[in-house]
C-alpha cells in the first residue's frame, strides 16, 4: 500500500487480545500508517509492537468509557480517519453504548469503511482499492423513497 492512511483501532475488553493478535499479524502493513486507538487498546498494541521491535505511529485517545469512542467519531466527521477496525463485544453490555453507536453511525454516514470482525478487517486492510488513485468512493445518497411510484 503506497498511500499513508489513518486507521482507527478500537476493541472492547473481551476483544482486546483478539485486536492485539490481529495487529501483530498485520504489523508490516499497519506500521506504514498512523494508528489512532482508544487508550487501553492503543497501550496494548504499543507494548506488543515494542516487544517485537516494530516501529509504528500510534496515537492514543481516551479509553472508550472515558470518551475515546466519541473522540474517534469526531475524527471521522472531520474526515481524519480512512478506515476503522472496531472489535465489539456483542456478548456483554457496554456502559458507553451511546458512544459506540455514535462511532458506528458516523462511519456509515461519512462513508468510512468499518470492520467489526477480523475477517472483514483483513479484507479491508488488504484491498487493492487503497492504491488505486482513480478509485473515488461515491458519497452516500439519502433520497426519499416513494413506495407509491412505479
Amino acid at each position: 500500500m503506497n498511500k499513508k492512511l489513518t486507521i482507527a483501532l478500537v476493541a472492547h475488553d473481551q476483544r482486546k487480545a483478539d485486536m492485539v493478535e490481529w495487529a501483530l499479524f498485520n504489523a508490516e502493513t499497519l506500521s506504514q500508517h498512523t494508528l489512532v486507538c482508544t487508550g487501553t487498546t492503543g497501550g496494548l498494541i504499543k507494548k506488543a509492537f515494542h516487544e517485537r521491535g516494530i516501529e509504528a505511529d500510534i496515537v492514543c485517545m481516551n479509553s472508550g468509557p472515558w470518551g475515546g469512542d466519541a473522540e474517534i467519531a469526531t475524527m471521522v466527521v472531520r474526515h481524519e480517519i480512512n478506515l476503522a477496525i472496531f472489535l465489539i463485544d456483542d456478548l456483554n453490555p457496554q456502559p458507553h453504548e451511546a458512544d459506540i453507536q455514535m462511532l458506528l453511525r458516523q462511519c456509515r454516514i461519512h462513508n468510512v469503511p468499518i470492520a467489526c470482525n477480523r475477517y472483514s478487517a483483513d479484507l479491508m486492510i488488504t484491498s487493492s482499492l487503497w492504491d488505486n488513485d482513480s478509485y473515488v468512493p461515491t458519497k452516500p445518497r439519502y433520497v426519499k423513497f416513494n413506495r407509491e411510484q412505479d
